[in-house]
C-alpha cells in the first residue's frame, strides 16, 4: 500500500505565505496531516517496513528536508522576511500544542550535503554568506528524537560550485554520476563523513540531488556495493506514493511547490493516495 513522503527545502524563503515559504507550508501541512487522521512515521521506520515486505502502509506520512541548511535546526533571521522558525522547532511547537501522544512517531529526516568545502561555498553563492550551512547541529538534531540526518551526497554536483567530485566537471544533474569512481566519491564518501560526524548515528538513507536517478546508481552501484556505502534505501522525487514493490533504490517523494502549492492541493493528493491504498 502507499505511503506519501513529503519533502521541503528550508532555505526556500521568498515571502511569508504558504506558497513562498517552506517553513509556513510545513507548519500548516503538519497540522493538516494530523486533522486528516494520518500518522507521521520516520523515514527509517517506513524503509524497514518496506524491506520487510509489509504491504499495508496506508494512513502514514513521512517528512523529509533537503540540502541540510541551518534553517532545518536553528531559528534564523532572514534579511527580508524576519526570523524563521526552524523545521525542528516547528515540530517541537506541535508537540507543545497537541502533546506527544498526538503524533508519537513525529519525525523528519534532513538530507544533508556532506562536504564542508561545498557547504561553505554554497553558503556564499546560494545563501547570503552568514555561515548557515554548518554541521555542528547534526548530533543535537538526532538527539532530539525528532530529526534524522541522512546522505544527500558529497557536494550535490551543484552547478554553483567551482569544483565537484564528478570526473568531467559536468554539473547540475546526478545523471552524470554514472561510474564507480564518481558514485563512490559522491555517495560512499558522504556516508563515511556523516558516520564520523554523528558517531555512526546518521540514518542509512540517500536522497538523489535534483531527484535525478541514473540507471547506474539505482541498478548497479547502490544495490551491488551496500557493504561499502552502508545504505538501506534511496529516494528520488516524483508525484507518486512510495510502495513496497518500488525499487528500494529509487523510492519516490513529493516536493512542496513542485507537486502541491496549497493545503487544498496536498489534501487532494493525500486523499487520492489513501483511495488507491
Amino acid at each position: 500500500m502507499g505511503i506519501p513522503v513529503l519533502t521541503y527545502h528550508s532555505a526556500y524563503v521568498s515571502g511569508d505565505d504558504y506558497e513562498r515559504n517552506d517553513h509556513v507550508a510545513f507548519y500548516h501541512d503538519l497540522r493538516l496531516v494530523h486533522r486528516l487522521g494520518l500518522r507521521v512515521v520516520s523515514l527509517d521506520v517506513m524503509v524497514e517496513r518496506i524491506r520487510a515486505g509489509v504491504s499495508d502502509l496506508s494512513g502514514c506520512v513521512a517528512f523529509t528536508m533537503d540540502d541540510g541548511t541551518n534553517f532545518d535546526y536553528y531559528d534564523l533571521p532572514h534579511p527580508a522576511w524576519g526570523t524563521q522558525r526552524s523545521m525542528l522547532n516547528i515540530m517541537k511547537d506541535f508537540v507543545a500544542e497537541f502533546g506527544i501522544g498526538a503524533q508519537p512517531g513525529l519525525h523528519a529526516t534532513s538530507f544533508v550535503i556532506a562536504s564542508p568545502d561545498a557547504r561553505d561555498e554554497l553558503d556564499r553563492t546560494c545563501l547570503i554568506g552568514r555561515d548557515w550551512y554548518t554541521d555542528e547541529w547534526w548530533v543535537e538534531a538526532i538527539a532530539s528524537g525528532l530529526m534524522g540526518i541522512a546522505n544527500h551526497s558529497w557536494d550535490h554536483n551543484h552547478s554553483s560550485l567551482e569544483t565537484v567530485a564528478q570526473r568531467n566537471q559536468e554539473k547540475g544533474t546526478f545523471l552524470n554520476i554514472d561510474s564507480y569512481t564518481d558514485a563512490d566519491a559522491q555517495i560512499r564518501r558522504a556516508s563515511d563523513f556523516l558516520a564520523a560526524r554523528t558517531g555512526n548515528r546518521a540514518s542509512p538513507l540517500f536522497a538523489y540531488p535534483f531527484g535525478d536517478v541514473s540507471d547506474y546508481l539505482a541498478r548497479s552501484y547502490l544495490p551491488d556495493h551496500v557493504a561499502e556505502h552502508g545504505l538501506r534505501a534511496a529516494f528520488a522525487t516524483r508525484e507518486s506514493s512510495t510502495r513496497h514493490h518500488d525499487s528500494i533504490w529509487a523510492l519516490p517523494r513529493l516536493v512542496c511547490r513542485d507537486d502541491w502549492r496549497s493545503m487544498d492541493e496536498l489534501a487532494a493528493i493525500l486523499a487520492a493516495m489513501q483511495a488507491r491504498s
